[in-house]
């Protein structure tokens, strides 16, 4: 066998860690800067409502599925499915390189956060006057020979020095400082944000329910959102849920993990939209654009108008340095485990190799935006490349695959097991669970993986 046996394996120390720990895996850059939008865009209320029953109905099965999948087997991705059934051992090989293809591309974006938040301490970040502007500036550093390369490294380097010092001094102690750090940060600025006058106007845009917008479209958006905000098919979850010890109520994880990411998503826009109505950044008909442009150029300009802007400007871009930095932990985990265990590495060799490839792959995705943006593969950036790559493609076909994996080939005892279901309960909730992951996951993640190849 290789690696680690289960007796020497780590294990989280309590059931709460295990709820941080995954609830950081699912709290990313995707909560702050792309669901509220989406829900502005989608009738606001109604979306919410939609995106809720969306984590009920997909989240939920996948995310039970593959932490049942990791604790059974007490495994890195690739082991998990090699000791449950080694046919299954590419699923696992999938996991691990979507994990390592987003680091690619992710740690460039999480530098841009490093970069602004470094700005707001400094006060340059105040010295613009319009949204042109700051375009502008966002622009110019995006394109700049080193400097985005450079705030990329120092991220890669900080999580390596948090993944090196292993489960339970590294990311057990980083995830109970980080996450309740990330609430307090989104409470205050979600506080400031109401309190702001006519900042309603930007509550009632995100949570006035219109279902008139909500379109066949809208659902697969929703339920799109849901997976990738879950972190389903890139290997966290099983990763993480290998290091859940045998008391961790993985059914009520989940829960938790799902509210704790949706309540994060909502306080995100509460954030967010209110303050920008108060300052008049948009209108009531206005739907703002999701992504960068949102984070890097409309906010700054926002904080610009605000009294003490810079030190709003500083507090929102520490929440994004923190939601980047818990993503980044768990997909860095997500390679350095299966290189320390399937490689029989030590844990600061495996880390320590992750670390280089993606010192020289995230400068390759930050040049790729610049000096290197001729570098095409089929008509894409390489930072554009590994985006479509992995969101549209690899990451649906690996919930798909994982969702028929625990529906139709994994040992019910063990499952059941897992779950804690058993006695008359099992009739029940197991066939539930069964049904939804056999019949209902795979036909919305096929829905979901046709609607991002443009085919629906």
């Amino acid at each position: 066998m290789k690696g680690e046996t289960d007796e020497s394996r780590a294990t989280l120390g309590s059931r709460l860690s295990a709820v941080l720990v995954a609830a950081g895996s699912a709290v990313g850059l995707g909560n702050i800067w792309r669901f509220p939008a989406m829900a502005g865009d989608n009738g606001g209320g109604a979306f919410l409502l939609l995106y809720i029953l969306c984590v009920i109905v997909l989240g939920l099965p996948l995310m039970l599925a593959e932490f049942s999948v990791g604790r059974a087997s007490r495994r890195n991705a690739v082991g998990a499915y090699r000791k449950l059934d080694r046919r299954w051992s590419f699923l696992g090989y999938n996991s691990v390189l979507v994990a390592f293809l987003i680091l690619g591309f992710y740690y460039v974006v999480s530098g841009w956060t490093l970069e602004y938040f470094v700005h707001s301490v400094t006060g340059t970040i105040g010295r613009y006057d319009t949204p042109d502007a700051y375009r502008g500036i966002f622009e110019n550093f995006r394109i700049h020979p080193w400097r985005p390369t450079v705030y990329a490294w120092i991220f890669v380097l900080i999580t390596h020095g948090v993944i090196a010092l292993g489960v339970r001094r590294g990311i057990e102690r980083s995830a109970k400082f980080l996450m309740p750090l990330l609430f307090v940060v989104l409470v205050v600025l979600a506080g400031h944000s109401l309190l702001m006058p006519g900042g309603d106007e930007g509550v009632r845009f995100l949570l006035r329910p219109d279902f008139s917008k909500v379109t066949p479209r809208t659902v697969l958006a929703a339920l799109g959102q849901a997976f990738f905000s879950l972190s389903i098919g890139m290997g966290c979850m099983i990763t993480y849920a290998s290091y859940f010890n045998k008391e961790t109520d993985l059914r009520r994880t989940a829960v938790n993990v799902a509210v704790l990411d949706t309540v994060v998503a909502l306080l995100a826009g509460l954030a967010i939209f209110p303050a920008a109505y108060s300052a008049g950044i948009f209108s009531s008909a206005e739907v703002p654009t999701a992504g960068p442009d949102l984070v890097f150029i409309t906010l700054p300009a926002l904080f610009n108008s605000m009294a003490w802007g810079e030190l709003w400007a500083a507090v929102f871009f520490l929440l994004l340095v923190v939601a980047a930095l818990t993503s980044t932990l768990s997909l860095h985990e997500v390679v350095t485990a299966y290189l320390h265990e399937e490689w029989c590495m030590s844990r600061k060799g495996a880390a320590g190799l992750t670390t280089v490839s993606m010192l020289f792959l995230s400068a390759l995705a930050s040049l790729s935006l610049g000096m290197l943006s001729d570098w095409r593969i089929c008509g894409l950036t390489i930072f554009d490349s590994l985006d479509f790559l992995t969101a549209n493609i690899l990451m649906p076909v690996g919930g798909l695959l994982t969702s028929i994996f625990v529906g139709w080939r994994f040992e019910r005892r063990l499952l059941r097991r897992e779950l804690g279901i058993g006695g008359r309960q099992r009739s029940g909730r197991l066939a539930f669970l069964l049904f939804m992951l056999r019949w209902v996951c795979p036909v919305i993640l096929l829905a979901v993986f046709l609607d991002n190849l443009g085919l629906l």
